[in-house]
């Protein structure tokens, strides 16, 4: 990198290394190894972590750092920014039903490609990378159709970055041991590895007359450049210069296809999606700017409260990049001080040191940001799944009320547990990941059921088989129909020694940005810990507390990438 400029903020690059370095990292990494990577000093590490955890943007345990959810309200920002993810997206999610492949958006970040959206099918061999992982332009489907656009200087340094090191050298996303610099070893995949890395050589030296190809044909392809059997077909969407915005790709795999076949197959389909894409992008109303959060009153009250282990440089510069969003792609110098309530000179001196490490560029007298903001953890973090997000606040939940929490989906007419946290009592609830019990004499199951729409749970209810599990249980169907109004009426349910003798539960929903509850939390104890007035007085405002919280990381996390729920 180069020299930074003499106004650049010291501590704002510091924390940008370390949040690099986590997500580098696929997330997460001890403070020791932080220091490794960063080249920091230990206590530089600590005074950092301290300030982004603070903020929200990384958990800590013990002596290991986590990337937490809200950090992914950078990677928004720039999402939001570019649009094209709510604009396109459901073109995406319509051809990869149609094709029953993967569909995937990329768009040109210096001599690679970033992906910024992922439509995937579910199946045993997963065939995507994540939202913000960053290839060689060379290796894929999209990169020759953004060096058709590449000025002399871009394929200057492409040719000196490549001439430095391996074809996946700075780029983290490129698998392990693909790159041409990875020994064969002597195994049966030696013969499997060797032409791969043939492919891989080849497409660096051929990589220009690729890129004229496809800029004749308007397409282009990835035979296994990244990993063998994976295959791709990819055409550009233009704005109305006719320089592309984005490429869209069509992924496959070599059980399924060969590189000519999967061409053959899609490309008709793939060119009608990028020519609807691009009527979008022309007829797409101005959007609505989104409000900014002025966080600078903020900064100043956590300084004011830490002292010394707050960092105010590093979070008042990171809030920079939280003033750019849907509506706001572009913005002077004053806007993004009116944005975060930032003075001029702070501002400044943020937006300096941000254009210095690749994360804001400048247009004229105005600012945008980067696909490179993606680079803060977003790749890790856009694969969170639901158990992932709810975790830490169950075990903050157990930590208050010293009695187990769950987390549950709806399977069927079941429901299966996909995290919990137990408590360290002698006597206590045991129930392990991946137990099922009947959705009509659970806690969970009940506000999960209770949320259908009405059509759908009375179906559901006229297929169950309802079982007596305990002299206590609900078995008439009118009486448990009664009881599930009452519950999406009041937002909770209680089960009090219905689904094992000596065992009381009170759960709530977790919605999605939808509003549809896609989970439910709850609080299980014996009998003997709390009467039924108790756990709606003690414990309900607390596990409403949770709810909530899970709730705000799902629209963080759930804002531009699709949440497994298990």
């Amino acid at each position: 990198m180069d020299t930074a400029p003499a106004e650049a903020v010291g501590p704002l690059m510091r924390g940008v290394a370390v949040l690099r370095a986590l997500s580098d990292a696929d997330g997460r990494l001890s403070l020791g190894e932080l220091v490794r990577a960063t080249g920091l000093a230990r206590s530089t590490v600590d005074r950092v972590v301290a300030t982004l955890a603070r903020m929200g943007h990384l958990r800590l345990d013990g002596s290991s750092a986590t990337l937490a959810p809200r950090l992914m309200e950078l990677a928004n920002a720039y999402l939001g920014a570019l649009r094209l993810p709510a604009l396109l997206g459901p073109h995406a999610v319509q051809l990869a039903e149609e094709l029953d492949e993967s569909v995937s958006f990329a768009v040109p970040d210096r001599d690679g490609i970033r992906f910024v959206h992922q439509s995937t099918r579910r199946r045993a061999m997963s065939l995507t990378f994540r939202i913000g992982d960053l290839l060689p332009a060379e290796r894929t489907a999209p990169g020759p159709l953004f060096a058709a656009h590449w000025s002399p200087r871009q394929w200057q340094d492409w040719r000196e970055q490549r001439a430095a090191g391996p074809a996946g050298a700075g780029f983290p996303a490129v698998p392990s041991g693909t790159d041409t610099g990875a020994g064969t070893g002597n195994n049966t995949g030696t013969s499997t590895r060797t032409g791969f890395e043939q492919r891989v050589t080849q497409a660096v030296g051929g990589f220009e007359q690729r890129v004229a190809a496809a800029r004749h044909a308007g397409w282009a392809v990835d035979d296994q450049l990244i990993e063998p059997g994976l295959i791709a077909v990819a055409v550009p969407v233009r704005d109305a210069a006719g320089a592309p915005v984005c490429a869209v790709s069509v992924v496959s795999h070599t059980s399924r296809h060969s590189a000519a076949s999967l061409r053959a197959a899609v490309l008709p389909r793939l060119r009608e999606t990028a020519m609807a894409m691009e009527a979008e992008l022309r007829g797409a109303p101005a959007p609505t700017p989104s409000a900014p959060r002025a966080l600078a009153a903020w900064t100043s009250a956590s300084k004011q409260e830490l002292g010394a282990e707050f960092v105010e440089s590093l979070a008042r510069g990171l809030t920079v990049l939280t003033a750019f969003g849907e509506g706001r792609a572009e913005l002077s110098l004053s806007a993004v001080a009116e944005a975060t309530g930032l003075a001029r000179a702070t501002a400044r001196r943020a937006l300096i040191t941000l254009h210095h490490l690749g994360l804001v560029a400048t247009e004229g007298r105005t600012f945008r940001l980067t696909p490179r903001v993606l680079s803060l953890g977003c790749p890790p973090l856009s694969r969170t799944a639901l158990p992932d997000i709810a975790a830490p606040h169950l075990a903050a939940l157990v930590s208050t009320l010293h009695d187990s929490a769950s987390l549950a989906v709806l399977d069927g007419d079941a429901i299966q547990y996909t995290a919990r946290v137990a408590t360290s009592r002698i006597m206590s609830v045991n129930i392990t990941l991946g137990t099922r019990f009947p959705a009509y004499a659970a806690s969970m199951g009940r506000v999960l059921l209770a949320d259908l729409p009405a059509a759908e749970r009375a179906a559901r209810l006229g297929r169950m088989e309802l079982r007596a599990l305990t002299p206590r249980t609900l078995t008439s169907p009118a009486a448990l129909a009664a009881t599930l109004d009452e519950v999406a009426a009041q937002g909770y349910a209680l089960v009090d020694e219905e689904l094992e003798e000596g065992l009381r539960s009170i759960a709530v929903p977790v919605r999605g940005p939808d509003g549809r509850a896609v989970g439910a939390v709850n609080v299980a104890m014996h009998t003997t810990r709390r009467t039924v007035a108790e756990c709606v007085a003690e414990v309900l405002p607390v596990l409403r507390g949770a709810a909530a919280a899970i709730e705000a990381d799902l629209g963080v996390v759930g804002r531009f990438c699709r949440i497994p729920l298990s």
